[in-house]
């Protein structure tokens, strides 16, 4: 009885023992007596007892990391580098897992072998740059890193997803010094765009001037020629009308020297009506009209005779 009992338990055990659960997101590798036999995926599997024996279990999940190390540039400026590394699994081949499970003894022999290179590869793209270069080659930095490593990589089994440089950082007197170069060069800036604003002001304000000096000119010689031609008309006009009144004159055998008097008074009037406080001086007597109206009918001879 106590040997069936012992037979009993030896069969549950190793009935116990025939089956191994992967989780999902990894695979099992297998080993008989030291030495790869087989790949175990995610679910229940069965091996052999005390002679099959889960050697490793591999996570084909993506994996980052987030690692920190400083280079030099070829003109002697220490960079400091903050990146985070996305790596996995190549594929689920049998010669990928097999890679993977039997390139490094352990996690931590592969992460150290992984970020030195990383760090070896930044080292040398960083080292033939200057520092003025360094930030705007963030990208450039990332490619060249990927593929210096993606061969390498595919060796042990992994790639390199994604390589992202989180922050890129100097000394701090470099960064005093690159804050001045930034400063001088926005002062630079600003007094160019300051002169180049001032520029187009002044260039507007004397375009705007001259159009106003050319707009005045043509409004004042347009104003002059409409005054000149209003007097010619009105001088016509009074021509016309004095001839007209002396050919009346004529006709009813009056003198037409009574229009120049008439005229004369009419300035007088005039003269009396419509000044603000000039002073002009008339002679009033009786010989100072006649001089006067003896000086306008020669001047009306002669301008009747050079009409003529």
């Amino acid at each position: 009885m106590p040997f069936i009992i012992a037979l009993s338990v030896i069969a549950l055990l190793l009935i116990f023992l025939s089956f191994v659960t992967v989780q999902q997101g990894t695979v099992a590798v297998i080993t008989v007596f030291g030495k790869y036999k087989r790949i175990l995926t995610p679910g229940l599997n069965m091996k052999i007892p005390f002679i099959e024996r889960v050697y490793k279990k591999i996570s084909i999940q993506n994996k980052s990391v987030e690692l920190g190390f400083q280079a030099v540039t070829v003109d002697q400026a220490n960079v400091n580098f903050t990146a985070m590394l996305l790596y996995a699994v190549v594929n689920q081949n049998e010669e990928s897992i097999k890679n993977v499970a039997f390139k490094f003894v352990d996690e931590r022999n592969l992460m150290q072998a992984l970020v030195r290179s990383i760090e070896g590869s930044v080292r040398a793209f960083v080292a033939t740059k200057k520092q003025s270069e360094v930030l705007s080659l963030r990208r450039d930095i990332v490619e060249a890193v990927k593929e210096q490593l993606d061969m390498m990589l595919e060796e042990w089994g992994y790639h390199l997803i994604d390589l992202q440089l989180n922050d890129i950082t100097f000394d701090e007197e470099v960064m005093r010094s690159m804050a001045k170069v930034v400063a001088s060069n926005n002062l630079k800036a600003a007094a160019e765009n300051e002169g180049q604003a001032l520029l187009i002001t002044r260039t507007k304000a004397a375009e705007a001037e001259g159009n106003f000096i050319k707009i005045s000119a043509t409004a004042e010689k347009e104003a002059a020629q409409m005054r000149g031609q209003g007097i010619a008309l009105f001088r016509q006009e009074v021509a016309r009308g004095m001839a007209e009144a002396a050919r009346q004159m004529q006709e009813s055998n009056l003198d037409t020297s009574l229009i120049l008097f008439s005229m004369w008074t009419e300035a007088v009037k005039n003269f009396a009506e419509q000044g603000k406080g000039n002073v002009i001086f008339l002679d009033g007597s009786v010989d100072g009209m006649e001089k006067t109206l003896r000086q306008m009918m020669a001047l009306n001879t002669k301008e009747n005779s050079d009409k003529k």
